[in-house]
């Protein structure tokens, strides 16, 4: 979200309750667009106030506890005199605060903000119930820190990009807001009537210790990707019809000896919207007695290789809720025993796997649909006019923009190389085994994107391909997302710069579009009272 973006914002209306194990991937998502504010409930009101009370004992019995009155890292065994704690807690802020480039966007900082004050609402962090509501009064403000997205190893978890979050909201630094834009911190809590937090003991280490950033951009990863897996069937189907494929391969009993859930899923998926009694397709009808016995292996493995990808994600996904409703503080507030513990729940390692190999999986999808690509405009493949388009040598149609898509796939398979396999030993040899998980989680969103713009590619080929098919149609299903398409792109009659025509469709299958168009028609096929 860009400044301009506040001339969109609308302030939300409905709350979410945050207990600090119930939350969804598909919430936090919902909770960075700013469709919700937060508050806590009773329960987790209570678990944070009864470990505040622990902490405070602690501190006046002046024990001896790692993260309370020591120093960090390397500096545990430093004991810290109690009259500088709080100046302990702004320090470990302030020299933690050290992440370069590009800021994560407002979206991507309220996810982050949100599953901080997640996790902290589990009551096992040592914070304040005040400190905590004061985050949260600057959440429901969309009062946003400025946190630039790289400088994580995915050690202690997040450290720096957290160190940033924390930054905003003591003053420091710079926030965004709907009504300042980007503007120093101080100024943007003024604007909304907030005041800086003023950090107790425990709570600097409280803010930065955990996998936030990672698992918060694994989750809006995981989201997209959940999204772009079930239009790339449609997608492939209709390219299968322009192709004039046979739908053998998708036979039921074939993928029921193979019970790969995500398979099975897959090829239920092109059977819905390919030719069958329910929805019947001229043009399969146009070919139903060719000697054509098997396509090739994009076409025909579709389900095998989407299939994958759908197993993935989910796995993926069920990796990702577990982390986003874990305690990932370092040290841990363990009320029930009285006792305060070190610990390395904040090691990355969890999702930092999880996103590379949700990478690899979802790739394949740009990976099969290139090949797709070129069979459209390929004439030798195809039976259609060769790019898809009139005119050949005088307009060169779909010829670049199967470039592009080669482009992107090969990018893909450089940025699929897992993050997570490297390590670099930090902080003087005490955090000797990293995640690298920063890198993992936003190389995963930007493979994803690639495969968002492959498919729009693709889906503007088959679209195209049909014009050359008319005046047969294809079944209902697939005509209506035909006449989407067509609802925001012309058919290319001549070369015009269509640039533009790719990134308008890429939005249509980010907003689940295509989805949304054939979803009735596939709930209705698979109703058991209707023949297939």
């Amino acid at each position: 979200m860009s400044d301009m973006a506040s001339l969109q914002y609308q302030e939300p209306q409905q709350y979410i309750s945050l207990d600090g194990n119930s939350l969804t991937t598909e919430q936090l998502v919902q909770l960075g667009k700013a469709c919700y504010k937060i508050k806590l409930t009773p329960e987790a009101e209570r678990r944070v106030n009864e470990s505040r009370d622990l902490v405070e004992k602690i501190i006046n019995k002046e024990q001896v506890v790692y993260g309370i009155n020591t120093g960090f890292g390397k500096f545990s065994r430093t004991v810290i005199p109690t009259e500088k704690l709080r100046e302990l807690q702004e320090n470990v802020i302030l020299s933690t605060a050290v992440g370069v480039g590009d800021p994560l966007s407002p979206e991507r900082s309220r996810m982050l903000l949100a599953l901080r004050i997640n996790v902290l609402a589990k009551g096992y962090s040592g914070i304040s119930l005040e400190t905590l509501n004061q985050i949260i009064q600057a959440f429901n403000a969309s009062c946003l820190s400025y946190v630039p997205e790289k400088g994580t190893v995915g050690a202690s978890g997040d450290l720096a990009p957290l160190a940033h979050l924390a930054l905003g909201l003591m003053g420091e630094g710079k926030m965004w807001s709907p009504k300042s834009g980007w503007a120093d911190a101080k100024y943007v809590l003024q604007t909304h009537g907030l005041r800086p937090i003023s950090l107790k003991a425990k709570e600097g280490v409280a803010l930065i210790n955990g996998t936030q950033m990672i698992t918060s951009l694994g989750a809006e990863a995981v989201e997209r990707a959940t999204t772009i897996a079930r239009q790339a069937d449609i997608i492939a189907a209709l390219t299968l019809e322009a192709l004039k494929g046979t739908t053998k391969a998708f036979d039921r009993d074939v993928h029921d000896l193979r019970p790969h859930p995500g398979q099975i899923e897959v090829a239920a998926r092109f059977r819905s919207v390919l030719h069958s009694k329910v929805y019947p397709s001229e043009i399969a009808e146009s070919h139903q007695f060719c000697d054509r016995v098997q396509d090739a292996y994009s076409l025909r493995c579709s389900p095998q290789v989407h299939g994958v990808a759908n197993d993935t994600i989910k796995f993926v996904k069920s990796i990702l809720v577990t982390e986003m409703n874990g305690v990932t503080d370092n040290p841990i507030v363990l009320v029930d025993r009285g006792e305060v513990i070190s610990c390395g729940n904040f090691h990355g390692e969890y999702p930092a796997k999880a996103l590379d190999y949700l990478a690899i999986g979802v790739h394949e999808l740009a990976s099969i649909s290139e090949r797709r690509i070129e069979r459209l405009c390929n004439p030798s493949l195809s039976e259609l006019p060769a790019f898809l388009v009139n005119e050949g040598g005088l307009n060169c149609g779909f010829m670049i923009p199967h470039c592009t898509a080669a482009a992107l796939v090969s990018e893909n398979k450089v940025l699929c190389h897992p993050s997570s396999v490297d390590s670099l030993s930090t902080s003087a040899a005490t955090e000797d085994h990293v995640s690298m998980g920063g890198w993992a989680a936003r190389k995963a969103l930007r493979v994803i994107e690639h495969v968002e713009q492959v498919l729009a590619i693709e889906l503007l080929a088959a679209c195209q391909a049909l014009e050359f098919l008319r005046p047969l149609h294809t079944t209902e299903p697939l005509e209506r997302v035909y006449k989407l398409v067509r609802s925001v792109v012309k058919p290319l009659v001549k070369d015009r710069f269509m640039a533009p025509d790719f990134e308008i469709v890429q939005q249509l299958l980010t907003e689940e579009k295509v989805w949304q168009t054939v979803q009735p028609y596939i709930e209705h096929h698979e109703s058991p009272q209707i023949p297939e």
